[in-house]
């Protein structure tokens, strides 16, 4: 099954942390998750407008229990909670394939959240992939807009969304 993903984060540093994951499987299945435990001060106003307040699940709220179904599975917590409901979605699939954009800090990030590469699910393939390659391999400019290549609007920044567009983006070339 190939999982297209997306992360947000506070920065394009060493020290960052994750604010966001969004997931979609090829069957529409869908994974969201907002981090509680983000570095905070790392928050700068681009950030906050962007990003935060593009979040829409609120921890005060939110009631979290597992469902029957995969579909549309959203968690809120710190990583060791968000850990456990990434598992649980994961553990559908029997064999991942992992797509994402420029996955430089997103794949770092999705392995942080297991404690290390050697720790994420079995059933995930160690190699990701992503379409900024795929797009040169296609002739294509890696440089271009996903939204308008894809022809998806929506909000942009949220990882759930950005997920998604990788995802149309994918299927648009390799159709």
């Amino acid at each position: 099954m190939k999982v297209f993903f997306d992360t947000e984060f506070t920065g394009l540093h060493k020290d960052t942390t994750l604010i966001s994951i969004g997931l979609i499987a090829e069957n529409g299945n869908k994974f969201y998750a907002e981090f509680t435990d983000y570095d905070k001060t790392q928050i700068d106003d681009w950030l906050q407008e962007n990003v935060i307040n593009n979040l829409y699940l609120e921890k005060a709220q939110y009631d979290r229990r597992l469902k029957d179904n995969y579909s549309d599975f959203e968690s809120v917590g710190p990583t060791s909670l968000v850990k456990i409901d990434l598992e649980w979605w994961l553990s559908q699939f029997d064999s991942i394939e992992i797509w994402s954009d420029c996955l430089s800090y997103d794949w770092v990030l999705f392995n942080n959240i297991f404690g290390h590469a050697f720790d994420i699910p079995s059933n995930i393939y160690y190699i990701p992939f992503d379409i900024c390659t795929l797009f040169k391999l296609k002739g294509i400019d890696p440089d271009i807009s996903r939204e308008e290549y894809s022809m998806f609007n929506g909000k942009k920044h949220n990882a759930m969304y950005d997920a998604e567009v990788i995802k149309a983006c994918y299927e648009k070339l390799v159709s």
